[in-house]
């Protein structure tokens, strides 16, 4: 008989990673497949990170590191936390891991015990509250529809502190919805939590760069909930270094200490050559995360043109991040030949299947009224991706 553990069961698999495999297969089968369902910039890492790899190669970088990452890299983090986000910590305030998920993960374990609250904004990325899950914690869902432009408020926000919440878990930019929060509304929320002492936060930063209102604010940087917020950041998404599998936490030194035991007892340090890399990520020319941002910019403009003009779609304009992610329920009950579309995951299986675009439904991120599209491809595939849905939609009646 085999018998996984309760603490697996609880999981539930990654709709996203599960929906790009499926496309992989219809791929494979020699299916033309366009794939706006992976979060992964479609663009190669900057050549002089590449070169910095190299060197480090040649330089025998090939044993383990600390297990919190390089001295040289966690000063890197420090500055650069300093001189783009005004927000002072030191090295020892800085973990090094294998991703900003491992990343977001190792605070969650070091946190939260059984039967604890963690506040969890939908939509939500689909891990946080499988990771939360892990931990034995409670997820405690706060919705904000397109209405309100994805964002909770801070009235909701004290609506669901209770006495059991340990963590907010905080995305911004947001996958899936690439909605930003302004600084007046990370001060609002920042008031809420101030008044709660017990609650800490999960900054997730990771699409900072990626930014088309300007400066990226964060809610670290309120002084009077600072000691409670963990900012989780690193080079995937503003660098094309998904690969690399480089992330970090900034935090008080207490929690920073605590993710290094945990990660010294199941990772320990990540990769040499690719911390020797993010380095150089950190502390070279920034000029290629801008050319990346405008031409991403230039998608956001385009899909969300295309998306206005699929009837039936209800399309909100992001802010950051690479994601669309339009209310689609008016297409539920709809049906084409013997096919029923029921919700969001249906529609998303049925576009893959019958329109060859492979998205991800909504449901995956607590927002089953909606899906979610990544536009990081060419303008080409956007174009070509947005007539095919548009076409396969239009049989639905």
């Amino acid at each position: 008989k085999m018998e996984l553990s309760e603490r697996l069961n609880r999981l539930s698999p990654s709709e996203t990673l599960a929906m790009s495999q499926k496309s992989n297969e219809l791929k494979a089968q020699g299916v033309d497949v366009i794939n706006l369902s992976v979060g992964e910039p479609d663009f190669n890492t900057p050549e002089h990170i590449k070169e910095a790899a190299k060197k480090a190669i040649d330089e025998n970088y090939s044993r383990y590191s600390p297990v919190a990452g390089y001295p040289a890299l966690r000063n890197a983090i420090v500055a650069k936390l300093k001189n783009e986000n005004g927000i002072d910590f030191s090295a020892a305030q800085i973990s090094c891991a294998n991703g900003a998920k491992q990343s977001v993960c190792n605070t969650i374990m070091a946190l939260v015990n059984a039967g604890d609250e963690v506040i969890i904004p939908a939509p939500y990325w689909v891990s946080y509250p499988e990771m939360v899950k892990l931990a034995d914690g409670t997820p405690v869902i706060v919705a904000a529809g397109i209405e309100q432009d994805f964002k909770i408020t801070p009235a909701q926000l004290e609506a669901a502190i209770t006495p059991k919440t340990k963590l907010l878990i905080l995305c911004s930019p947001s996958n899936p919805t690439g909605s930003v929060y302004s600084k007046e509304e990370l001060a609002g929320l920042a008031a809420v939590l101030a008044k709660h002492p017990q609650v800490y936060v999960i900054a997730d930063e990771i699409y900072e760069h990626i930014n088309y209102i300007g400066k990226h604010e964060s809610i670290a940087q309120f002084a009077e909930i600072k000691d409670r917020v963990v900012i989780v950041n690193g080079v995937s998404k503003a660098y094309a270094m998904t690969g690399w599998r480089i992330g970090f936490i900034a935090g008080p030194e207490w929690i920073v200490k605590a993710v290094n035991k945990l990660q010294g007892q199941y990772t320990s340090g990540p990769c040499s050559v690719s911390q020797k890399a993010a380095e150089a990520a950190y502390t070279g020319t920034q000029a290629p995360v801008e050319e990346m941002r405008k031409a991403f910019e230039r998608r956001r403009d385009l899909i969300v043109k295309l998306a206005k003009e699929v009837p039936g779609f209800e399309v909100n304009v992001p802010q950051g991040a690479f994601y669309l992610f339009p209310k689609c329920s008016s297409y539920f009950g709809k049906s084409a030949g013997d096919r029923k579309i029921n919700n969001a995951a249906d529609l998303a299986m049925y576009l893959l299947e019958v329109g060859h675009v492979a998205c991800v439904g909504g449901g995956a991120f607590g927002s089953p009224e909606c899906i979610r599209m990544s536009y990081a491809t060419s303008d080409e595939n956007i174009i070509e991706a947005m007539n095919r849905i548009k076409k396969a939609l239009a049989d639905l009646k």
